[in-house]
């Protein structure tokens, strides 16, 4: 398992964090903790095949990292990334963003060349294609 402590890590000159959390989403992360009673644990993000574009991904609070996870910690807050995951993920943002139509967390990818318009799915320039324009069944069209 590998750890990645942002603050120190950055400070040192390392590689850049295989994701960060924007404050937005890191002060959301510790308010549903806290709500939830489980303020020690991690936020596993994850990708998995599926979704209108292709992959899609997923978050999950855990209690403990999985062998071979990395383990990035950000002011106290810490995500999991399994090996294959952090292959599409590495260099990606998450945002909380609350709107009229509601909130959520959003991860902002560089490694995305296309996604749905509700940002649950996307698609890597090396992963399988849809056609333009198929829809997840949300309402939303894939760009």
């Amino acid at each position: 398992m590998a750890t990645v402590n942002l603050l120190t890590d950055q400070a040192l000159g390392a590689e850049p964090p295989a994701m960060t959390l924007t404050p937005t989403a890191e002060a959301k992360l510790r308010e549903l903790m806290q709500q939830r009673n489980i303020t020690n644990y991690g936020l596993r993000v994850f990708v998995t095949g599926g979704g209108c574009s292709g992959l899609q991904y997923g978050m999950v609070f855990e209690a403990q990292p999985r062998p071979f996870d990395t383990v990035v910690e950000q002011n106290g807050v810490r995500l999991f990334i399994d090996p294959t995951s952090l292959i599409y993920l590495q260099g990606s943002t998450i945002d909380f963003v609350d709107s009229l139509m509601g909130g959520g967390f959003k991860i902002d990818n560089p490694n995305a060349v296309a996604s749905c318009g509700c940002g649950h799915s996307f698609r890597t320039k090396d992963s399988s294609t849809t056609d333009e324009g198929e829809s997840c069944g949300s309402g939303c069209g894939c760009h």
